[in-house]
């Protein structure tokens, strides 16, 4: 079977040069926000679906909480498990193949980890894995872009320098995706990758949910949990629970 955009890509160390910027007050100013809305129990289990290097997992394991990290980069996975410990583990794993049944407490997909799939079917059968994943009050954290306002301000091209390198983006939506191409040079050799994901709505994951057995107790617009404006919003966060 022929390998997908994102087994390359995040599975390159140039990926991770890209975008090493991302920082982890932002992801730990999530994960506080989260655990203060949900507020799950002292020795809730959490799954971190396509969770990377770790590090929501990592926090999330700081704060008490028994977690799981999956991810299809064996990469990540790799430099992930150097954190491992008692209740902090990280598997190589295909998010539409969970074999988890009835077992986490949470589930959360963070960062637009989602969408990068060719069919709406693939996507639904993530779901419907994620929800097989969860007890039976359960909860799902989707956290995506948000759609409409990415599109209004779409930025076609940028020149980013990262670590000496020269990364040339250019941003366009075709077939119902957000496409970035991705071209640089290191050590005189040219490199090519792109990431391609679904613009999801808000209308298309109701619609996803509703026919994975999912439906959505709550919405936010921002890291800060915010309520979600189609116009305005940065983030289309989802709670969810089993229909």
């Amino acid at each position: 079977m022929q390998r997908k955009w994102f087994q390359y890509w995040f599975n390159s160390p140039f990926y991770h040069i890209l975008y090493s910027q991302r920082n982890d007050a932002e992801a730990e100013f999530l994960i506080d926000n989260l655990s203060a809305y949900l507020k799950p129990a002292a020795n809730s289990r959490i799954l971190d679906i396509a969770c990377g290097r770790g590090r929501h997992s990592i926090y999330l394991n700081k704060k008490g909480y028994d977690v799981t990290g999956i991810d299809l980069s064996e990469q990540s996975i790799k430099y992930a498990q150097q954190f491992e410990q008692k209740n902090l583990h990280f598997f190589v794993h295909d998010m539409r193949k969970l074999s988890f049944i009835n077992y986490f407490d949470i589930a959360m997909n963070l960062f637009t980890s989602f969408g990068y799939f060719e069919t709406e079917k693939e996507h639904v059968n993530a779901m419907k894995a994620f929800r097989k994943s969860l007890k039976e009050d359960g909860t799902l954290v989707i956290d995506y872009f948000n759609t409409q306002k990415i599109l209004k301000n779409l930025t076609q091209q940028e020149i980013k320098t990262v670590e000496g390198i020269e990364f040339h983006l250019h941003k366009f939506v075709a077939e119902g995706k957000i496409i970035k191409h991705i071209n640089f040079e290191h050590r005189d050799k040219p490199y090519a990758f792109e990431e391609r994901v679904q613009a999801f709505t808000l209308q298309d994951f109701e619609r996803m949910f509703e026919k994975s057995g999912l439906k959505i107790a709550a919405t936010f617009g921002s890291y800060g949990l915010d309520p979600f404006d189609e116009s305005k919003s940065d983030r289309l966060i989802l709670i969810c629970k089993k229909a």
